[in-house]
């Protein structure tokens, strides 16, 4: 039995989370799909990895949501010299009480813009796995519990480019999305064109949602019903990529899990207070891609992480049941 007494507020909530989609799309154009996973994110406690050129946007989008939530925001710009201390914070000896005083760094604001994560060192990316994970930072012995809520929008620019440090797969592992922006098309391009020319939409951009909604809002997709056909179905995904013939290290049970909640929030912000496997097969690509390690003889057949999550993605079967027909 569902939980039917849900239904009403869920559907409520639901046209709060269409405002703060539509808030952002007055900043960043075209690029819908791409605001709705970060607000799947946003809702299901989670964070996200943008890998893309710069100037398509990633800064603007994370920006737009922190304004449409009147969110405390901040941005860490990584360099090669930035140290764990410039993102949790430091103590500072105050000369006139005589005492230590922690000055909190940029990672203690609601949402965070982690800006081309992989131009640092491994040593400071390390400083984030506790805060992605967490959910708080440890400095001079003492660990420190961040804002809720929290959420963290990190860049990286494509490996390919000189003077960056790939991510380890644990840290890889703490991000509930990857996905890239990608470039508007020409129309989009001009949209932004006009929207720009006399001042920058950002600058107008009003709250439209407040950060005690948000915190309500993460509470009601808990609620979300997963029945057991659909938690089987996400297991036989996870499962079958640790067992596939093209990779090496497959999706950890952080990965089930991660896929889980994804679904819970997806299904909230659609005004269903269930899950249905097309949810979960949506949204595993973004999910599990940046999961997986591929084998030798698949790179050198020029095999993609997307390639082998769709052909899991197709051969598993989509359960059927009262529950998953829905």
């Amino acid at each position: 039995m569902f939980k039917n007494h849900h239904a009403e507020e869920i559907q409520l909530k639901e046209k709060n989370v269409e405002k703060m989609i539509g808030n952002v799309e007055k900043v960043v154009v075209g690029k819908r799909r791409e605001i709705e996973l970060s607000t799947i994110a946003l809702l299901s406690g989670g964070h996200v990895l943008l890998e893309d050129v710069p100037g398509v946007g990633k800064t603007m989008l994370v920006r737009a949501m922190a304004k449409s939530l009147g969110a405390n925001f901040k941005r860490i710009q990584f360099t090669p010299d930035l140290l764990p201390s410039d993102v949790t914070g430091v103590s500072v000896f105050n000369q006139k009480t005589m005492e230590f005083q922690f000055r909190p760094g940029p990672i203690m604001a609601n949402i965070v813009l982690a800006d081309e994560i992989n131009r640092t060192s491994p040593k400071t990316q390390a400083a984030l796995l506790e805060a992605l994970e967490e959910g708080s930072v440890t400095t001079d012995g003492e660990t420190r519990e961040l804002q809720e809520p929290f959420f963290v929008m990190a860049t990286q620019n494509p490996i390919e480019y000189g003077g960056t440090y790939p991510l380890p797969e644990a840290q890889l592992d703490r991000f509930l999305f990857k996905f890239k922006i990608g470039y508007p098309t020409k129309a989009e391009e001009l949209d932004v064109l006009n929207r720009v020319e006399k001042q920058h939409p950002i600058d107008q951009l009003e709250p439209v949602l407040s950060l005690d909604d948000l915190i309500q809002m993460q509470k009601n997709v808990l609620d979300v019903y997963v029945d057991n056909t659909v938690k089987q179905y996400i297991i036989d995904l996870v499962n079958t990529t640790r067992i596939h013939y093209a990779v090496y290290l497959g999706a950890s049970p952080r990965a089930s899990i991660a896929l889980m909640k994804a679904s819970q929030a997806y299904a909230y912000i659609q005004g269903r207070e269930y899950v249905v496997p097309d949810d979960v097969k949506y949204l595993a690509p973004y999910v599990l891609r940046h999961r997986i390690l591929l084998n030798s003889d698949s790179k050198l057949s020029n095999v993609t992480n997307e390639q082998v999550i769709k052909e899991i993605i197709d051969q598993i079967r989509i359960p059927v049941g009262k529950e998953a027909a829905k």
